[in-house]
């Protein structure tokens, strides 16, 4: 698997399942303030790659897309929060100031829908994934991370999936 930069990892996954793995070890590394991106067309598999990360971050709740309520929370047994944002309904970055992003970021991880609707409200670090349809089975996911502590998730990420490549 070619590693583009430091920066940028390419995973091409082959199921439904494996796009979920990924999520999953992902999840598992995340803590309160993490800032995660999903940018992809409908279909792309971003709610399956959720439900994956919700998973592997130790949530007890069933995971679905938040498109008609803004936000999902996620609950693990000790308390804590995930928040998962869909920003595809908002119709200004007003309206997602309301949201308080920065209450959400000190209380959990937070993975935002559709970031490029709300952009100019993201913190500069954090992981923004592309992912894309390819066929029936196949989807791209390109992750990019901004800032020392989403490098070292990247890492661990390329680690897990790779063993070191």
């Amino acid at each position: 698997m070619p590693i583009l930069d430091a920066h940028t990892l390419d995973f091409f996954s082959r199921s439904p399942e494996q796009t979920r793995r990924v999520g999953m070890r992902l999840g598992a590394a995340l803590r309160p303030g993490d800032v995660i991106c999903l940018q992809g067309d409908l279909g792309a598999g971003k709610t399956t790659f959720v439900q994956g990360l919700a998973q592997g971050w130790g949530t007890l709740d069933a995971v679905s897309s938040p498109t008609f309520i803004i936000v999902n929370l996620y609950r693990r047994a000790d308390g804590a929060q995930l928040f998962h944002m869909d920003a595809y309904r908002l119709d200004s970055l007003s309206e997602a100031e309301e949201l308080d992003m920065e209450s959400m970021l000190a209380q959990g991880p937070l993975l935002i829908e559709w970031p490029e609707r709300i952009q100019g409200l993201i913190p500069p670090n954090r992981i923004w994934l592309e992912m894309e349809y390819l066929a029936e089975e196949q989807r791209k996911m390109r992750f990019k991370s901004q800032g020392k502590r989403y490098d070292a998730l990247l890492d661990d990420l390329r680690q897990t999936l790779f063993g070191g490549a």
